[in-house]
């Protein structure tokens, strides 16, 4: 399948799943996942008028996305892979949303590169909803303490993000991150939920995700 009839299949089941979950399909943005896929792989779906785009890593953004970001000035670029403290001033210049703070070390190393940058990137929280410590993401025990210490570092927050356990029914744990964000937003409806991938996306805009992040569905097998 090329990329503009993936793009069209996939928006498609957005549309359909939104119609079934009775929300309105402009609530939910779909984040094309290009991480490992070249230049050539990604401009098709520009193309077709795809404009959010997901990166894992600081590097591979920076060496694919400028020029690309030239012909299409309007991309919003998405972080979605879990960010090192020491690329903290890279991911900030570069990227326009930050889908993976999840400790105190990171917090304090973004807030000091955007008070350097004078831009301030909103970010998601990361939360580890499986306990599994190698995905990252804070811990729910931790989330309220982190929470403050974000607003009291003036780090714009969109939401929670969180990647499921990959041997587990996803829908407890997208329905978990809902039950945090809800407990701990600001004033109702004012977060998103970053969840979902190509797997289960279609879950995930059941349970109220306003991102999903879809790769292979649109890309196919890594680049």
């Amino acid at each position: 399948m090329d990329s503009a009839a993936a793009l069209m299949e996939v928006e498609e089941r957005i549309a359909r799943t939104c119609k079934i979950a009775k929300r309105d399909p402009d609530e939910v943005t779909l984040i094309a996942v290009s991480k490992t896929h070249p230049v050539e792989k990604i401009e098709p779906l520009l193309e077709e008028g795809q404009r959010v785009f997901g990166e894992n890593r600081v590097q591979e953004a920076q060496s694919k996305w400028p020029e690309l970001r030239e012909r299409y000035d309007d991309v919003e670029l998405h972080l979605i892979g879990q960010l090192q403290s020491n690329k903290a001033e890279d991911a900030a210049a570069t990227f326009d949303v930050i889908h993976s703070l999840d400790r105190i070390s990171l917090l304090k190393a973004l807030a000091k590169a955007y008070d350097k940058l004078g831009r301030r990137v909103p970010c998601f929280i990361q939360v580890d909803v499986g306990e599994e410590d190698q995905k990252g993401g804070c811990a729910i025990s931790d989330l309220p303490d982190f929470i403050a210490a974000a607003r009291e570092a003036d780090i714009p927050l969109l939401g929670l993000m969180c990647i499921p356990p990959a041997d587990k029914e996803p829908a407890p744990f997208f329905a978990l991150l809902g039950e945090l964000a809800r407990r701990h937003e600001p004033e109702p409806g004012a977060w998103g939920l970053s969840m979902g991938m190509s797997a289960d996306y279609e879950t995930a805009i059941m349970l109220g995700a306003t991102h999903i992040r879809v790769g292979s569905a649109l890309f196919g097998a890594r680049g």
